[in-house]
């Protein structure tokens, strides 16, 4: 089988393993995140039906299984597929078979919660929600343990990763005048959508280190990315670089599980070899001298970069016309992850550069990016509500607390990512936008009626059940406290009250 030597990378063996055992922990990650949110925010009786959606849209632009009828009870279903199917290949058990098992498991994976995405409207719209869509896509043609990993599909997969952190980068760069001065980091810590348990101890570092921060993702997302494409042991160098700095994200906010995505997905430039000569403490089968026997015992064909081939006769296969078939089936998926690398390719060199738009139906070949701008100041939406017949300022107003977006000033702020917490996100985004949306109108009308699933998304209700007679909206501006403020009041933030958005309003009053 000399003409499969230039197919496979035999020394990408652990790369393999993490970006499919790791994928499949996001996608179960997101199915357990709409199984617990989506009946609340889109179900048959949630903030944006979905049922009402497809009424009004006689034929949908985008592929979706509840295309005929949706049902919460058909969303649980399929939730509940996802997380099956998600932890097996997280135990590895489908990678014990032929490389269609696999393949067939990520492409149901994609199937089923692209349904759910296309019908998700402002709750699904996030650029991770795509991402983890592409990604599934494209590592579900990395086969399985029975072969070596196919070199056509860790290029792609690399391809997806420049992509991730070029277009972010250049996003910046064309973004806020605070990137290209380098003073983002001054408010970013502060304002991002959902600090974490550290963000006030990032916001207070020197000045010095902020601008170090973003000359760091400058490098990053603009230098490093290139490198992906180099020979070893540059690559791997390159993908290291893009797992530290994503987790110096991690540790300082809440992103869902975008940086574990780029996280993953980096380990598509990482080889073996170069990970066992920096760590020779790596099991067998990630070792240079399981590396040196198995390219012996494939013609000893190999190179030195993400190009490194070698199949022989060893392949695996019960026949040549098998092989023939899995080299059809990945060389026919990344020829298409190329061409559709077209558009995203050109809007990386476009002066209005596109942030997290896909250029089809199918969500794959996307282009993404986030944080052009930084936001300078925290403003945040408080909803309370009273019991009291008069809605004066002398009711008795009670603040409904949310999982993950600031409260009380004295609460240490929790890391959620992975996990991905929609309504939270969705009220830091209404400061910038308006408050006066379908959605959260809608909001406000379940507060009214207490209503259980409504409240289930909250952290806190301040009348344990009971229906309020009146809620209302106001803004009030957030500030981490100096390290004097906090051992003077033990509070870690700074809370400045400042207007009513949306008057006292009672039930009657938002239906």
């Amino acid at each position: 089988m000399d003409w499969l030597l230039w197919f496979s990378a035999p020394d990408y063996q652990l790369a393999r393993v993490v970006l499919q055992r790791g994928i499949a922990v996001l996608f179960f990650i997101a199915f357990l995140s709409s199984l617990n949110q989506f009946p609340a925010l889109l179900g048959e009786r949630g903030l944006l039906p979905v049922p009402e959606f497809i009424a009004a849209f006689h034929r949908l632009r985008r592929p979706t299984l509840f295309r005929w009828g949706y049902s919460d009870r058909r969303l649980r279903w399929m939730c509940g597929a996802g997380l099956a199917i998600s932890g097996l290949i997280v135990l590895g058990v489908p990678q014990l078979g032929p490389p269609w098992v696999p393949l067939l498991a990520f492409l149901a994976l994609w199937g089923l919660y692209m349904s759910i995405v296309n019908v998700g409207q402002t709750f699904y719209s996030f650029g991770w929600e795509m991402l983890l869509l592409e990604a599934g896509f494209t590592v579900a043609f990395l086969g399985s343990d029975q072969s070596p990993p196919p070199t056509a599909v860790l290029l792609v997969t690399a391809w997806l990763v420049f992509r991730l952190e070029f277009g972010a980068g250049m996003i910046k760069i064309r973004g806020g005048s605070e990137w290209r001065n380098f003073t983002a980091l001054y408010y970013h810590h502060e304002t991002q959508p959902m600090p974490g348990p550290l963000s006030r101890q990032f916001h207070l570092l020197p000045k010095r280190l902020h601008r170090a921060e973003v000359a760091g993702n400058h490098f990053a997302q603009l230098v490093v990315p290139f490198f992906l494409f180099a020979p070893q042991p540059l690559a791997t160098i390159a993908a290291a670089l893009i797992i530290v700095t994503q987790l110096w994200l991690v540790l300082s906010g809440n992103f869902a599980w975008l940086n574990w995505s780029a996280i993953v997905l980096a380990f598509s430039g990482v080889s073996d070899r170069v990970v066992h000569a920096a760590l020779p403490f790596t099991p067998a089968r990630y070792s240079t001298a399981a590396w040196a026997d198995t390219a012996a015992a494939h013609d000893g064909v190999w190179s030195g970069g993400l190009f490194a081939g070698g199949l022989g006769e060893a392949t695996g296969y019960p026949g040549d016309v098998f092989a023939w078939a899995w080299a059809a089936v990945v060389l026919a998926a990344s020829l298409l992850l190329a061409v559709l690398g077209y558009w995203p390719a050109r809007n990386l060199l476009s002066r209005r550069q596109l942030m997290n738009a896909s250029f089809n139906r199918w969500q794959l070949g996307n282009t993404y990016g986030a944080f052009g701008s930084v936001t300078k100041h925290r403003v945040e939406i408080v909803v309370e509500g009273t019991l009291d017949d008069d809605p004066t300022e002398d009711a008795a107003w009670r603040e409904y607390r949310f999982k993950g977006k600031p409260g009380e000033p004295g609460r240490v702020p929790r890391q959620w990512a992975p996990y991905h917490l929609r309504l939270d996100w969705l009220m830091w985004f209404l400061p910038l936008r308006t408050v006066h949306e379908e959605w959260f109108y809608a909001f406000l009308f379940k507060l009214l009626e207490a209503d259980p699933a409504t409240l289930r998304l909250l952290r806190a209700d301040p009348f344990d059940g009971v229906r309020p007679r009146w809620v209302r909206v106001r803004n009030a501006l957030y500030e981490f406290s100096t390290h004097e403020e906090f051992r003077a009041t033990r509070e870690r933030w700074v809370v400045t009250p400042m207007r009513v958005l949306i008057r006292p309003v009672q039930l009657k009053d938002v239906a």
